[in-house]
Order: C-alpha cells, then structure tokens, then sequence
C-alpha cells in the first residue's frame, strides 16, 4: 500500500515538473505582470535588475539580469539588430581604458570570453544583451552598459526574439 502511495506521489511530481517545464523555460523564474507593452517586447528594469519578455495579455517572463555599473546605465528604447552564437569579444575603448590588461580579442567559446553563449546586439552599436562568464554578477550593477543574463536564459531568450525586436530600456 505504501509502495503505491509512493509511486503515486512520484507520478504526480513528475507530471507536475514536465508542466512546468512547458510553461516557463529553464532560466525564467517567473511569469510577472507587465501591462502596456506589446508581445514579443523586451522591457529592461535597471532598478529590479530583471529582464522581461512580454508573451502575452499583460505577462512577461522575468529573467535576473546585471546591469549597468553606477554612470554606465542608460535609458531608451532600441532593437535588437544582430544575434550571435559564441560571439567573440574585442573590448571596446572605454573598457580598454578602465582595464588594460584585458586582451585586444577574445575568441568565442573562450572561457574567458565575458559575452556567454549568445549575444543579442543592440541598435546605436554600443551594447548588446549577453551571457556571462561571470554568473556571480547576475542581479548587481556590474557591466559597463551591456545586460548580462546566466547564459541559460539568454540561449532561451535567443531562441524567443528575432532581429528587430523593440528592447525598452527603464531606470
């Protein structure tokens, strides 16, 4: 009898796992409500330090996301206009300034390649929203402008959005 009260309860949490696994992706860690925004819309919160993608009737998927460090943060609305898989990474001048002991190119893949596993690079050239090999900056202020997500979440945002996906950058 107990074997099959167990079994039973095993059942249930299984099915229980593979319905939650169909309705929120691995990295997302909760649907949120975010009225006024249309599907398929990036929202950025600096200040929750989460990113949201409206899926629809007023709900987004919230993913935990570093921001920009104090004076690096910014605010407006852009698209994403290139998608990129184990991009590699030259450092821009200001990071260059700031850190020049940082190597002029980073191959992707590298683990010491700041941009993760995917990149979603922004209209204006000058940030992208990206993984990270530096998970422990994830919820902090911590990148020079960029967004940084677990490279979870952003191979699972990468496969959600397309090129020309309106990003809305908030304070």
């Amino acid at each position: 009898m107990w074997t099959e009260i167990v079994l039973a309860g095993l059942i249930a949490l299984a099915t229980l796992g593979a319905f939650l696994t169909t309705v929120l992706p691995a990295g997302a860690y909760e649907l949120a409500a975010l009225p006024g925004y249309p599907p398929g819309t990036i929202v950025v919160s600096q200040r929750q330090r989460s990113l949201y993608l409206v899926v629809e009737n007023g709900e987004a998927l919230r993913y935990p996301v570093a921001v920009g460090k104090m004076g690096k943060q910014w605010r407006g609305v852009v698209t994403v206009d290139g998608k990129y898989v184990a991009p590699a990474w030259a450092p821009p001048p200001e990071v260059k300034r700031a850190e020049p002991w940082l190597p002029d190119y980073i191959p992707g893949g590298s683990p010491s390649n700041p941009m993760g596993a995917r990149a979603l690079t922004l209209s204006g050239d000058e940030y992208a929203i990206h993984g990270t090999n530096r998970p422990d900056s994830i919820g902090r202020a911590a990148s020079f402008g960029c967004i940084r997500m677990h490279n979870r979440d952003i191979v699972d945002l990468f496969d959600r959005v397309a090129v020309g996906t309106p990003v809305v950058m908030l304070q």
